[in-house]
């Protein structure tokens, strides 16, 4: 038992210091401490509670927190604060009996400096100091069989985590067991914020912030609730929240709107809370970049797309971009307060560096994203290399370590709120290869792997067997704490995942128009409870064509991402309507039913064979339930075969730790490549594939060639 505390800001320093100090330490208790938080809209503006305790051992405990020895008029502070949150709770009917509140609401003004507080209290309202705060909320009992229940719906309450995911529509279910009464089970469950998610919302460090974490971890929500707490917290602060993904632009507008109105009662003034995408562009409506505003304000050029192509090479256009406006410019202009940036894998470091230079002193940039990297076996660099040295050589931010009781600046999220262990298991046992057929060229089916074996651990992974290192055996599975047993138990695992194969492109097309009725007419499924995703971004307006059509057909509307939408949209809230997409508008984004084409493309590439397994891992994580893989070939009887093997194995990944060796060479043979560079190595195969057939057929002879040659050739092949 413990109590887990999560620090805001505070204008009150020294109390609440002394507050989190005592009551840290205090082991018989379970529950937790909010410093700086939840804040409330009143008819004065805007009101932040100085200190919040939910415990089961006592309540809901208000602290009235006092600087000095001067306590003013404390009861009227106390009722104030006890009246709003009395409030607030009561707008939420499972915590009321008739008229009254399930849990007890108390309050106590904390005066650490004061010699006497008996002098001063009140019999109603309780005053104490450092030696007597124990002993006064040891008054508070509260005895209750359902008390933690009743905790984890105050603090859903408090946090609105519930409305805050509501999109357009209301779920209304009429059976018990349909898809949808299962959906709305689930978004119940996830009601509350957990203490690491809690403490990413509201701890705010003075400089860099880093919070990772897996798909489905709560990261852009987390975001999203950060953004919206320091504009409470902060009204004159001009803050930005940018992302790679267009389509998320939306999405994060909806939920900042959304929290800070149930906060506060009121909308957010977003000329100060900007959100803006990371590039933009130099002309058009709701288009504006911080790349694009970082140019604007520096008065140097811009590069677009086509022009970044042109002048860095395929592959380094936003790189690039960012890189050249860093070296030529002098006299840099801060023009934001704090900066919060989503999908920071998505984007180059040299943004990241290009965005701590628009900060304000000192400089308060939070940047999330996935530790997985795209799969490309090594994350983001460290804080030192991306945001480089000061003038005296010491890194401009480092990650110390720090107290639990001090705001952490490095955040892990091991715990996915999203995607089901079987679900989360699989994209990794296809991401990596982990039971693909073992290829000549490396001897192994891994396509790749962590450079960090340990990072396997810290993303919510533990050893059954063998040990985590190089050339070593070694079974994985996913621990129940980091995968809620609540995201798979209700459904059975053939429903949960199923692989389909079909005999050609068409006859797939026709089954999921099918099923796609199915979940909307007998399911209980909402249009936007469903994604289609083409993995192949290549391919994705031609192959999801004959699927609207035939969804036309059967009287059911859907749109293609950025296509049918404008590109800052992915869902249509208020609007019946299947969402089409490819892979790339996919990411930040989830659904209850998630459809993946195509998936035989993602089964081998002769070229980017991590990158087109990375498709499939991405498609994968966007589901909060059920996935269907669909495809055909057999190209996909092998992507089956492949998840077969790890369903017969409980969903345990095991497999031999590559060496560095083995590792490098993953690399090697399955690593991006641009256009020019497939081009080039085709047509090299094809000079050779000419060869060969000419040496085969007599039309050349071994002796024709030059010996020198043939012996390099030998020399080559045989290593």
């Amino acid at each position: 038992m413990s109590i887990e505390t999560v620090r805001g800001t505070s204008q009150k320093p020294v109390s609440s210091d002394a507050l989190v100090e005592i009551v840290s330490k205090q082991s018989a208790w379970s529950g937790h401490l909010f410093v700086g938080y939840p804040i409330f809209g009143t008819s004065e503006g805007l009101q932040m509670i100085d200190a919040l305790l939910v415990s089961a051992d006592m309540g809901v405990v208000v602290f009235d927190l006092i600087e000095g020895h001067e306590t003013g008029d404390y009861e009227a502070r106390q009722d104030d604060s006890a009246n709003k949150l009395e409030a607030r709770l009561k707008t939420h009917q499972e915590l009321m009996r008739r008229r009254d509140l399930m849990v007890p609401l108390h309050t106590i003004s904390f005066a650490p400096a004061l010699s006497n507080p008996d002098s001063n209290r009140s019999e109603s309202y309780p005053l104490a100091n450092t030696s007597s705060l124990i002993q006064e909320l040891n008054r508070f009992t509260w005895s209750c069989p359902h008390g933690r229940d009743m905790c984890a719906k105050v603090l859903s309450a408090i946090e609105h985590i519930s409305s805050m995911r509501k999109r357009g529509f209301s779920r209304r279910v009429a059976e018990e067991d349909t898809r949808g009464a299962k959906l709305l089970k689930l978004e119940k469950s996830i009601a509350t914020l957990d203490n690491m998610q809690n403490r990413a919302v509201i701890e705010t460090v003075e400089g860099v912030q880093r919070i990772r974490g897996l798909a489905g971890s709560g990261k852009t929500i987390i975001l999203a609730l950060k953004a919206a707490y320091l504009h409470a917290d902060h009204p004159d602060w001009r803050i930005a929240v940018t992302f790679n993904s267009r389509s998320l632009k939306d999405h994060f507008r909806r939920l900042i709107n959304n929290f800070f109105l149930e906060q506060t009662g009121e909308e957010p003034d977003w000329n100060k809370l900007r959100i803006v995408n990371a590039w933009g562009a130099w002309h058009g409506k709701d288009r504006g970049g911080v790349y694009a505003e970082y140019c604007r304000l520096h008065g140097m050029a811009f590069f677009d797309f086509g022009k970044a192509r042109a002048r860095f090479g395929p592959g380094r256009e936003f790189e690039g971009a960012c890189e050249y406006a860093l070296s030529y410019t002098s006299n840099l202009v801060p023009v934001y307060d704090a900066m919060l940036v989503d999908e920071a894998q998505d984007l180059p470091p040299r943004f990241l560096r290009l965005c701590y230079t628009l900060l304000k002193p000192p400089q308060r940039l939070v940047y999330a994203y996935d530790e997985l990297q795209s799969l490309r076996g090594s994350s983001l660099p460290s804080p030192e290399e991306i945001f480089g040295n000061s003038a005296d050589g010491s890194p401009k931010v480092r990650f110390d370590e720090t107290s639990q009781l001090t705001p952490q600046r490095d955040i892990m999220l091991s715990k996915c709120y999203r995607n089901s262990k079987p679900v989360l298991a699989t994209a990794f046992a296809l991401g990596f290869g982990i039971y693909r057929k073992p290829s000549h060229e490396s001897g192994t089916g891994l396509v790749q792997m962590f450079d960090r074996a340990h990072l396997w651990e810290e993303i919510g992974y533990s050893v059954l067997d063998g040990a985590l290192r190089d050339g070593s055996d070694v079974t994985l599975d996913r621990t129940e704490d980091a995968s809620p047993r609540f995201l798979e138990d209700h459904t059975d695992i053939d429903d949960l995942i199923r692989f389909i194969s079909f005999r050609n492109h068409d006859e797939q097309a026709d089954w999921l128009a099918e099923a796609i009725a199915e979940n909307l007419l007998k399911d209980e499924l909402r249009h936007d409870d469903i994604m289609v995703i083409n993995p192949n971004p290549r391919t994705t307006r031609e192959s999801i064509e004959p699927i609207r059509s035939r969804l036309k057909g059967l009287g059911i509307r859907a749109h293609l991402a950025g296509v049918d939408t404008n590109p800052n949209t992915f869902f249509r809230p208020g609007k019946a309507s299947v969402t089409l997409t490819g892979i790339h508008r996919a990411k930040g984004n989830e659904a209850g039913m998630v459809y993946i084409i195509n998936a035989q493309d993602c089964h081998a590439a002769v070229r980017n064979l991590a990158s087109v397994r990375n498709c499939l891992f991405t498609a994968i994580t966007r589901s909060k339930a059920w996935v269907r893989i669909l495809g055909y070939g057999q190209s996909m009887t092998m992507l089956k075969s492949e998840y077969e093997k790890l369903k017969a194995r409980r969903f345990e990944l095991r497999f031999t730790y590559p060496t560095s060796a083995q590792r490098e060479r993953l690399r090697l043979i399955h690593r991006d490549m641009t256009t020019a560079d497939s081009k080039r190595l085709r047509n090299r195969d094809r000079h050779l594939d000419d060869l060969l057939h000419e040496l085969e057929s007599g039309e050349v002879q071994i002796e024709d060639l030059d010996e020198e040659t043939i012996a390099r050739f030998r020399k080559v092949l045989a290593k």
